[in-house]
């Protein structure tokens, strides 16, 4: 009896932490590191970018109106003008760490 009741804690707890984990995010968390490894060198650590080297700001008005697929597209492949410097799916950056760094920035637009 003492077995069957261990197996059945057993059991809802993994039942639990399957429903649980996948919603906890630390996409925010990976999102803060790659952007300060790769973006915060050029765009600043507050993402207000360089206007003297027209690099742009991340939490500007133009930043903000721009559409997910837009800075998705940006980061990954260089956005429509294909700019080398930002097409980091060539330098090993991943599709999920694109979305972290996408999340990063509209939450730090708030």
């Amino acid at each position: 009896m003492k077995i069957s009741k261990l197996v059945i804690l057993i059991g809802m707890i993994a039942v639990a932490l399957f429903l649980v984990l996948p919603n906890l995010s630390w996409a925010a968390d990976d999102g803060a590191a790659t952007y300060k490894t790769k973006c915060a060198m050029c765009h600043g650590a507050d993402l207000a970018g360089k206007p003297a080297a027209k690099i742009p700001s991340l939490v500007s008005g133009d930043a903000k109106t721009a559409s997910d697929a837009d800075l998705t597209d940006m980061i990954a492949n260089g956005g429509k003008d294909k700019k080398t410097t930002h097409a980091f799916a060539n330098k090993g950056v991943s599709p999920d760490q694109v979305q972290a760094l996408v999340s990063y920035i509209r939450s730090a637009q708030k």
